[in-house]
């Protein structure tokens, strides 16, 4: 599991004064909680939150003076444009257990069905599970070179590392071969055609 270090700065609470100032400086406040410990109220450097990794899980380990915290990164609050984070929820792990956290899914390999033509398509990127801090990994990847046209994958065909308890529903479906559209629209004509024949056959003749 990657670890990633940094250093926040403390964080009155009610200052609104601080709080434009600081911002308007390019910081982003963040506020450290979890099981049994004491909240810390800290301040975060927009370039430091930008260098966090993407497209996986990771801890932080986070530095407030005196006090080191290792954390997960549980929720990221957005502006109203959607892409200027304006608070930051670190969970403290010190006396976790357990945690539920959503888990990356990387996909290996071209799917058959591609090769004849389908489209491989993603609908979900991440499976949500319950493990021990010390046994989260980064990503959970999954081979799909095996997906045949018309053929999709479910969160109960995907195979998880020893100590992963998957949460999500085992009937969804993670990603699919899409067939190509052309036969598509003539599977539904023969389907039309053919239920059409079958009405006219029944008619009763005068």
């Amino acid at each position: 599991m990657k670890r990633v270090s940094v250093t926040l700065e403390p964080r009155t609470l009610g200052r609104k004064s601080e709080i434009k100032r600081k911002r308007s400086e390019g910081f982003i406040p963040v506020e450290i909680y979890g099981k049994g410990v004491d909240n810390v109220h800290a301040w975060i450097s927009a370039r430091d939150f930008m260098n966090f990794p993407h497209g996986e899980t990771f801890l932080v380990e986070a530095t407030v003076g005196k006090d080191k915290r290792v954390c997960i990164l549980k929720d990221i609050q957005f502006g109203w444009l959607g892409d200027n984070p304006i608070h930051i929820d670190l969970y403290d792990l010190s006396n976790v257990t357990e945690i539920d956290v959503e888990v990356p899914i990387e996909f290996t390999g071209k799917p058959q069905g591609v090769e004849l033509g389908g489209t491989f398509e993603i609908l979900m990127h991440t499976l949500t599970v319950r493990v021990k801090p010390a046994e989260m990994p980064d990503r959970i990847t999954v081979d799909v070179s095996e997906l045949g046209l018309g053929e999709a994958l479910h969160v109960r065909d995907i195979t998880v590392p020893e100590g992963l308890v998957v949460l999500d529903n085992p009937e969804e479906t993670v990603a699919v071969v899409v067939e190509p559209e052309a036969e598509v629209e003539e599977e539904e004509k023969a389907e039309e055609t053919a239920e059409g024949g079958e009405e006219t056959s029944q008619q009763p003749s005068e």
